[in-house]
């Protein structure tokens, strides 16, 4: 991935084929299937990309980079603990420091070392960090139990949301939204799903795009209405946007949505790997070539997955016409791994469902972080909007 404010959430898949050379008919076979697995398969390892230089009670200093230096609150990962890193007090260009507020530290202590960026302000345990205690319920999966944390309001509405973490993200990812939706007297419901580090794995360990995680999204939904769930919200960050869109169009729970609230969301992969790919200067046909190989049954097997990955299923712009629900799209003009164009496009073919909130500084699924109290309030705004005073909406967009 390139380097932004969410370099060290998301690294690129794409960077290790740049630069693959290939020849014969046989050789861009093999690419375009190397390709693809790096695309589809999990990463495991994050390795520290920020090094911690002194620590006060109040402040930390940070060796300066393109996300120690980005505008709002992050979070840091480090050996034994998280810090939540607040707002920018003083950079010294010659010595190549910056100095930022130290908002808390759950676990530590934080020292002098190296540590690992991250958009995840919020991070569990949640009464510490979030000031809402999360309560861990068990959701039962297509593949197995679903580990997922539950929070819930002081005046419940009967109205309840499902949030879903982006790919190579955790659960702490959705958590920037709970107290807005706890507010609004929704109950929080957010799930783990299929190749998470505390979930079932798919059967062929790859990720599929949101084409097969939906299902684990409409567990969720099912084990809500179970619970007393009337109506439901759905978010989603990155490939979760793209799986509540498969959820929207494939679950028989689909009609009790009643709002879906996308934060930089994968509109269409297609555009997502072909900005990658002339990022990394990876050969157009490469690229289309490991399209067609992760989404022909044929070939599938190429790429280890258990079931043909069609991009094409991805595209909500062409598909726009089959969209029922209103939602709110925020997503970033300067987001350089997920292109905002899809996005503005789908909100420009239906406008009569989509609203969309452009944001600018902010890198991949960081708008809450660049400007929390901005997201916050257009959040709220939308959601009071369409859900109405107790929450129960209208549902007229699914019946037109």
């Amino acid at each position: 991935m390139p380097a932004s404010s969410a370099s060290v959430r998301r690294r690129s898949p794409y960077a290790a084929v740049a630069g693959v050379g290939v020849g014969a008919a046989l050789g861009w076979i093999g690419a375009a299937s190397y390709f693809a697995r790096r695309v589809l398969t999990p990463e495991r390892a994050r390795p520290d990309d920020t090094e911690v230089l002194a620590v006060a009670a109040d402040e930390v200093t940070l060796a300066a980079s393109v996300d120690t230096l980005a505008p709002g609150r992050y979070g840091l990962w480090f050996r034994g603990g998280h810090a939540r890193i607040g707002e920018i007090l003083a950079t010294d260009e010659g010595a190549g420091t910056v100095r930022r507020r130290l908002d808390g530290v759950a676990g530590g202590p934080l020292v002098p070392g190296g540590g690992r960026w991250t958009g995840s302000y919020y991070v569990a345990p949640t009464d510490e960090t979030l000031g809402a205690a999360a309560v861990p319920v068990e959701v039962p999966g297509e593949l197995g139990t679903l580990p997922a944390w539950r929070f819930d309001p002081t005046s419940p509405t009967g109205r309840w949301a499902v949030l879903v973490h982006g790919r190579g993200a955790t659960r702490d990812e959705p958590l920037r939204a709970v107290r807005v939706l706890l507010d609004l007297g929704i109950t929080v419901l957010v799930p783990s799903y299929r190749n998470d580090p505390e979930a079932p794995p798919a059967p062929d360990g790859r990720y599929s795009l949101g084409l097969s995680e939906w299902r684990d999204v409409e567990a969720a939904m099912v084990y809500a209405v179970g619970a007393g769930a009337d109506s439901l919200v759905l978010g989603g960050w990155s490939m979760g946007g793209a799986t509540v869109l498969q959820t929207l169009a494939r679950s028989w729970l689909a009609d009790l949505v009643d709002a879906v609230v996308l934060d930089a969301p994968v509109v269409d992969w297609g555009d997502v790997l072909a900005h990658q790919a002339r990022l990394h200067r990876v050969p157009p046909l490469l690229r289309d070539a490991s399209a067609l190989v992760m989404g022909r049954r044929s070939t599938r097997r190429l790429v280890g997955v258990h079931e043909p990955v069609d991009v094409a299923q991805t595209d909500w712009v062409s598909r726009a016409a089959e969209l029922r629900h209103r939602m709110l799209i925020v997503h970033s003009r300067d987001d350089d791994f997920v292109p905002v164009g899809p996005s503005e496009q789908l909100a420009a073919v239906r406008p009569d469902l989509v609203r969309f909130e452009p944001w600018t500084i902010a890198g991949h699924c960081t708008e809450w972080n660049t400007e929390p109290a901005r997201w916050e309030r257009v959040v709220t705004e939308f959601l009071r909007e369409t859900l109405g005073p107790r929450g129960g909406v209208s549902r007229a967009a699914t019946d037109q």
